[in-house]
């Protein structure tokens, strides 16, 4: 496609999805709208089970989840051997967590003050159970994770990086391979959450200096729920022992001893769902056709237009930080909750998202708020979608007063 999305090409892709049909759908930071061809895909391969037998079937589903590696390679700028396909954001990132091995009492994790809360759920386990300490990387004057900061915090006893890129709770843009700079200069491992960023963003891990970087297959990249992907550096592969594995991740010798796969596949299992992996497989090669660097600007410029129109509405108020910002859209309707707003606009057949504290508990807390309203956007979003939310949210504020 072109460097831009024209008007008639947006138009052609919504022809392609079935969602647009019948909603207006501003949440998919949550999970977008997959085409035709990937419920094809995997419609496809759940027949050839229910004809074939899925366990013969299998060996289609088996090409296909390599298809999907090396198209989530090429997406990473990364090796096919370097990409697990996962279940999610969460499991992939916890299963890398959870394989760096013993820790000791005292040492630390720094994390952005955006953390997933479901990452910092299962580091929180571990400080309880352990004694390790998690401290956060302050922020600039933008909002975002300061590089400059980080490298002041840094000692002998700091065991991890970790950063969400984009976080849940709005539009800020972590400065991701900066902070990779940081970690590379003193050999500290860096995780980074791309849950948001893939399919929106650019993703180069080389440039990243990332050794592990985990993201959900259901959201910006339209493929569908139950699907991840990690990437994992191959040089920083042997650091990591899954603490589960089954025959797939690590099968048995002659002497019946288990062998860790020396690819991402440690963090794989046999019993993965290979019709998910034939859409997932589409919904990349869709993403990767249309251009990264074609949707990037498209989703840049879409949510620009509705912050600004959004922060001329009475009552609302826009909550998103970050010199750079994502298609994530964060706010606020006087006299109603989060809640509230997000099931008032479900009524009218408006999808919007609502965080909670728990979403992304040290920004919200440390910026007093209990929870926001999410409207985040697509390649596909239009501006007559625009206009009916704004119609919508407009009515919304006259009646809450």
């Amino acid at each position: 496609m072109s460097a831009l999305l024209s008007t008639a090409a947006v138009e052609a892709l919504r022809a392609r999805t079935p969602g647009t049909q019948h909603t207006t759908h501003f949440n998919h930071a949550g999970a977008s709208l997959p085409s035709s061809a990937t419920l094809e895909a995997i419609h496809a391969h759940l027949w050839r089970e229910a004809t074939m037998g899925p366990m013969e079937a299998g060996i289609v589903g088996r090409e296909q989840t390599e298809r999907a590696r090396g198209l989530a390679a090429r997406l990473f700028n990364a090796q096919p051997a370097e990409i697990a396909l996962t279940t999610g954001n969460s499991p992939g990132w916890g299963a890398a967590f959870a394989a760096l091995g013993p820790w000791r009492a005292g040492e630390r994790i720094l994390v952005g003050r955006h953390e997933w809360g479901g990452n910092l759920s299962t580091m929180r386990g571990l400080a309880q159970r352990v004694g390790v300490s998690i401290d956060v990387i302050p922020c600039d004057a933008d909002g975002a994770a300061d590089p400059q900061a980080l490298e002041a915090m840094l000692d002998e006893r700091v065991r991890l990086i970790a950063l969400t890129w984009l976080p849940a709770n709005g539009g800020l843009i972590n400065p991701a391979a900066a902070i990779g700079q940081v970690a590379r200069r003193h050999d500290i491992p860096y995780f980074i959450d791309a849950a948001q960023a893939a399919g929106q963003l650019p993703i180069d891990v080389a440039e990243l200096g990332c050794d592990v970087l985990s993201t959900a297959g259901r959201k910006a990249l339209r493929g569908p729920r139950g699907t991840g992907l990690l990437y994992v550096r191959q040089a920083f592969l042997s650091r990591l022992t899954p603490p589960y594995t089954d025959t797939h991740a690590a099968p048995l010798n002659g002497r019946g001893e288990p062998v860790l796969r020396d690819d991402a596949g440690r963090f794989e299992s046999s019993e993965a769902s290979l019709a998910l992996h034939c859409g997932l497989a589409n919904a990349l090669e869709e993403a990767l056709d249309i251009g990264i660097e074609t949707i990037r600007p498209r989703i840049d410029s879409v949510a620009q237009q509705l912050r600004v129109q959004l922060a001329e509405l009475p009552g609302v108020t826009v909550l998103d930080l970050g010199a750079e910002r994502s298609g994530l859209v964060a706010f606020n309707l006087a006299g109603l909750d989060a809640v509230s707003v997000q099931r008032r606009l479900a009524a009218q057949g408006i999808a919007i998202g609502s965080n909670g504290v728990s979403y992304t508990p040290f920004d919200m807390t440390s910026r007093g708020l209990q929870q926001i309203a999410r409207a985040s956007i697509s390649y596909l979003t239009t501006e007559p979608e625009i206009e009916r939310l704004l119609s919508q949210i407009h009515t919304l504020a006259v009646q809450s007063h």
